[in-house]
């Protein structure tokens, strides 16, 4: 299967440590204007640090973009590494003003470079039961809204975990409940630890399999990002009839089994879940309307 925009040394770093950056996807005025509005639905003052009553939090899922149109190289990339834009789930709709802002979490504490012993270690994907070749997760992407310098809050990665987790997965195929990974033990065999940095407009695409974690702020800067999934029309395939259609994200699964090909099929039924989270975004969503209609008045 022959890539329309990622070379080979793009994806071979893909293969090797999980993620690729594909710059400039959006532009740094959009970004302004979309963070300006973030401030104002969580009632802080950008210029007023006083304001910024949490260390850092998740904002209600609000504005829906389709990647295809909002991103193009990033989508084109995407299609890419998933074997072709046939197997997306298209739209490929994501909440783009669902803000991830660090504005200064573990500030008063000393610096601490990535580790397996940083806290948080995870997998996202907390609304369906995982197996090894679950759809609804075929990369994780790290969209930048701002300018992530080191050691100013950019998210931690793992990136020697895609095949720690896949062997995990591969020992279950009944699946795994999102709360029933062992994390801590899962980091621990890992050693490649990175700091994400990069530029407002930055997409970093991620194989759904990365372990990542919260870091810390020291920049006295607001660090915002967003990180949606895209999803396949249909389930991971490790037993492609011919090779060659085997994709990026499916060929790391297999790199980390050690496998050329691996006939997995799920021994219990794929399930959606209605997370925590989720309702938690819904009353978010409500608080937020309440502070901007407090400021229209």
């Amino acid at each position: 299967m022959t890539p329309t925009v990622l070379s080979d040394a793009q994806l071979d770093h893909f293969l090797q440590r999980g993620h690729v950056t594909i710059p400039q996807c959006f532009s740094r005025e959009l970004a302004r204007e979309w963070t300006d509005r973030a401030f104002q639905r969580l009632g802080y003052d950008r210029n007023d640090p006083t304001t910024w009553k949490v260390s850092r939090t998740h904002m209600a899922l609000e504005r829906q973009d389709d990647l295809k149109t909002f991103a193009p190289r990033a989508y084109a990339a995407a299609c890419d590494l998933v074997g072709g834009e046939q197997r997306v789930k298209r739209p490929a709709m994501f909440f783009s003003e669902g803000f991830i802002v660090n504005f200064s979490e573990g500030a008063d504490r000393p610096w601490e470079a990535p580790s397996a012993k940083s806290p948080g270690w995870h997998k996202d994907g907390n609304w369906f039961h995982h197996f090894l070749d679950s759809p609804e997760q075929a990369l994780l992407m790290i969209f930048i809204w701002s300018d992530i310098k080191p050691r100013g809050g950019g998210t931690f990665i793992a990136c020697d975990s895609v095949g720690v987790v896949a062997r995990f997965l591969a020992e279950h195929p009944e699946g795994i409940a999102p709360g029933g990974f062992d994390f801590p033990g899962l980091a621990a065999q890992c050693h490649d630890f990175v700091e994400v940095t990069g530029d407002v407009g930055d997409i970093v695409l991620m194989h759904p399999y990365m372990l990542h974690a919260v870091s810390q702020n020291h920049s006295g800067i607001p660090r915002f990002i967003t990180n949606p999934a895209l999803s396949l029309v249909d389930p991971m395939d490790f037993n492609r009839a011919d090779p060659c259609d085997t994709s990026p994200v499916e060929r790391a699964v297999l790199q980390g089994l050690g496998k050329d090909r691996l006939a997995f099929a799920p021994t219990t039924p794929r399930r959606l879940i209605v997370s925590e989270q989720h309702k938690m975004q819904e009353k978010l969503r409500a608080d937020e309307k309440a502070k901007l209609a407090a400021l229209a008045r």
